[in-house]
């Protein structure tokens, strides 16, 4: 090890200069790695010497300033020297990650989610799905970049991570990246369930989230309107797996099956009640939540024509995995059926929630329950009642309404009042 390439410098971000003041960083640089980090201090933008890398002046300001500089780099240096002792490969990430520690039980950020990331990716095919993995490395990664973009590290200690951090991790999200709410909600979530592993373990003190709340402003849920699922499940197609997956769709459409669970459906999750009719029984793989839901007619119809295959691990449907290839296949389903717009798996899902239970007067407890959701309120957000069965169930009050109050003279004509004709049409009409 060649000590002597061990080095730390200070500079000032010019470009976040608010009031005249600018925030000063340093740089550990060791046998050609290097690591910024913030020093937490400010100075003015005019007393600052970029060639001698502090404060200049004898100022009682420049003093102070300098003094915390030089104890900043006598603590890295004896961090620096722990390390050689103990080590036999330095990196300035190392040592900077040391610094900001203060000792061994430093934890960091993005660490922490590797580690997550490992055990997850062996649950996968078991009661994990794998597009779910795939979400949490997205996220992930997003977190790297707002790490690169907003601090210059690859790696952060979860003892730095303040209120501030979390906040400015969602405007990065917003602005930089231009993603919606739900989607912030969803990387801010995952980094919550970071900062709550390092809470329970004891590796902080305070979760920065306590109290902290991001509202995501849900968008209205597409679904596949009575017509349009018709024409889907009429449309002539070409090939024979294109078929298979729009069979897939429309099973999902009539028993609210999401992709992940239609993919891992066995003959084994299928019951026979005994009056002969087909239930599924089985645990949501994103949620473990357990779901019934009976066969409807045009559901059972499918399973019949798929039930003789004999496929490996007693699989119901021929199908791949992977929801993005499902869904590239939908859009030739979408332009043979004629829809306007490409529909997704998860759309069929939102499908069975309005167009074939809730618009069919089916209650909203009882659809909460054969989608496997943990609250209610999920259902609230992922079913949409339809203008339709608004006007349905209108008219049948109506109805019922006229009946109870037939014969009952509930609104008396005053004479001295002109009503419209339409209101008290003539007697006998």
């Amino acid at each position: 090890m060649q000590r002597s390439t061990f080095k730390v410098l200070f500079y000032v971000k010019r470009q976040s200069e608010k009031s005249g003041q600018v925030p000063v960083m340093g740089r550990i640089t060791i046998n050609g790695t290097m690591s910024q980090f913030s020093c937490k201090l400010t100075v003015r933008s005019s007393l600052w010497d970029a060639k001698a890398n502090k404060a200049s002046g004898k100022s009682l300001e420049s003093q102070r300033i300098n003094e915390k500089l030089e104890n900043i780099k006598t603590n890295i240096g004896k961090q620096y020297q722990r390390l050689c002792d103990r080590d036999s490969y330095i990196t300035a990430e190392k040592v900077r990650n040391a610094f900001l520690g203060m000792g061994d039980d430093c934890r960091l950020l993005l660490q922490t989610f590797d580690e997550y990331l490992a055990e997850f990716r062996k649950r996968v095919g078991k009661d994990r799905a794998y597009s779910t993995y795939e979400d949490y490395c997205l996220r992930r990664r997003r977190l790297a970049a707002f790490l690169e973009y907003e601090y210059h590290v690859k790696d952060i200690p979860f003892k730095e991570l303040k209120r501030e951090f979390i906040e400015k991790f969602v405007v990065y999200l917003s602005t930089v990246k231009g993603l919606a709410s739900g989607t912030i909600c969803a990387g801010v979530k995952k980094l919550r369930l970071m900062t709550y592993t390092a809470y329970k373990n004891g590796w902080i003190l305070v979760d920065p989230f306590a109290g902290f709340h991001v509202r995501p402003k849900y968008a209205e849920r597409r679904y596949l309107s009575a017509s349009e699922l018709q024409a889907v499940m009429d449309v002539e197609l070409p090939n024979y797996r294109t078929g298979i997956n729009r069979d897939a769709f429309v099973f999902c459409a009539f028993t609210g099956l999401s992709h992940s669970d239609v993919a891992k459906l066995t003959h084994a999750d299928i019951h026979t009640d005994d009056n002969g009719d087909y239930w599924i029984i089985d645990k949501r793989q994103k949620t473990g939540t357990q779901f019934r839901v009976k066969l409807l007619p045009v559901a059972e119809m499918i399973y019949d024509r798929y039930k003789n295959l004999h496929l490996e691990g007693n699989k119901v449907f021929p199908i791949k995995r992977y929801y993005k290839t499902m869904n590239m296949s939908l859009r030739h389903v979408a332009r043979h059926a004629g829809l306007s717009f490409n529909p997704t798996m998860h759309m069929a899902r939102h499908t069975f929630a309005t167009t074939i239970t809730l618009a069919q007067g089916v209650p909203l407890e009882t659809v909460s329950k054969m989608l496997g959701h943990k609250h209610i309120t999920t259902t609230q957000i992922y079913a949409k009642i339809t203008n339709d069965k608004i006007g349905q169930d209108m008219t049948a009050l109506s109805e019922k309404t006229q009946q109870r109050l037939q014969g009952r003279a509930v609104i008396r004509r005053d004479p001295g009042i002109s009503y419209p004709s339409h209101l008290f049409p003539p007697a006998g009409n």
